[in-house]
């Protein structure tokens, strides 16, 4: 089986007086040239911000970017017009095509009781549109009802015969999450190149154990069976919650930067 196991801690870190964030890949001032991308995921960052913090109005260009929350919810607002509240079961895609600021703070929000009074995680990954020059949009979909165990769910998707939540400008991505308790067993979607991240709890694959913030990278991994938890767990206890992040995509950088 053509997969590697990157462990949590491989990661590099950013830390300031209100922000840690874990990188997947390249990112900021930490440069590998040998990590930065796996097919067109360029950014696979592991964020959690303080209440009343956040990072002000800032560029992107040429990136679909999208963002899940595990924990606490995050206000977005941008140059265009489109604000919102981003929770737990909620996901969302800024296409930022020619040029867009944005903010993303962990602020008050009316409309939802408690939001920026305690820390917010949430990952931001990042893939490449497969044409440049796009005009700048927002999209944002509530898909807990969907989010049941053991359930493979559509999250964002370009593929032309692939439906799902959002919508991206990549034909040959899709990303899909799933949470699974003691009893499942979901088998990974076919694809040139895969990406899954773990979290929330603890899953296995192929006799390997994967614990919060492990990431495998492989190639086509269609039909691999992902479980929750280790052995023992699934044996001994009730529910044992996790959460992953697939992204299953059939183009790599080189290939759309062409």
């Amino acid at each position: 089986m053509d997969f590697s196991v990157i462990p949590a801690v491989d990661r590099a870190v950013t830390t300031t007086d209100w922000l840690t964030s874990r990188h997947s890949f390249s990112f900021g001032d930490h440069y590998d040239p040998s990590n930065t991308n796996h097919g067109s995921l360029l950014v696979n960052n592991d964020d959690v911000v303080a209440p009343l913090q956040g990072f002000d109005p800032h560029p992107h260009r040429e990136s679909e970017i999208v963002t899940w929350v595990t924990s606490g919810s995050l206000v977005h607002r941008d140059s265009e017009g489109h604000s919102g509240i981003v929770y737990p079961g909620l996901a969302q895609r800024m296409s930022a095509g020619t040029g867009v600021l944005h903010s993303e703070r962990n602020d008050t929000w009316s409309e939802r009781p408690g939001a920026g009074t305690v820390p917010v995680r949430f990952v931001q990954m990042w893939v490449m549109p497969d044409e440049a020059g796009l005009a700048p949009s927002y999209a944002a979909a509530d898909i807990a009802d969907e989010l049941t165990a053991g359930r493979l769910v559509p999250v964002a998707s370009g593929d032309p015969h692939r439906d799902s939540a959002i919508r991206i400008a990549n034909r040959t991505a899709t990303m899909y999450a799933a949470r699974l308790d003691s009893s499942s067993v979901i088998e990974l979607p076919a694809g040139r190149h895969t990406h899954l991240f773990v979290t929330q709890g603890s899953v296995r694959i192929e006799g390997r154990t994967l614990s919060e913030g492990d990431a495998v990278r492989g190639g086509d991994l269609g039909g691999t069976r992902l479980t929750a938890g280790d052995e023992a767990e699934v044996n001994h206890a009730e529910v044992n919650v996790a959460e992953v992040l697939i992204w299953v995509m059939d183009r790599d950088l080189r290939e759309l930067l062409g």
